[in-house]
């Protein structure tokens, strides 16, 4: 019989990877919405 191979720990990586960069989306897509929002409230301050 034989037995089904197994997959290397690639796709552990690969996940971790994804996760990683779906975190920097975040970050970086917070970070810009925080910095209009000051932007927004100077403009309007004025």
């Amino acid at each position: 019989m034989s037995q089904a191979k197994k997959k290397p720990p690639i796709m552990k990586s690969k996940s971790k990877e994804e996760v990683n960069k779906k975190a920097l989306i975040w970050i970086g897509s917070v970070f810009v919405v925080v910095v209009i929002v000051i932007a927004v409230l100077l403009i309007i301050d004025k």
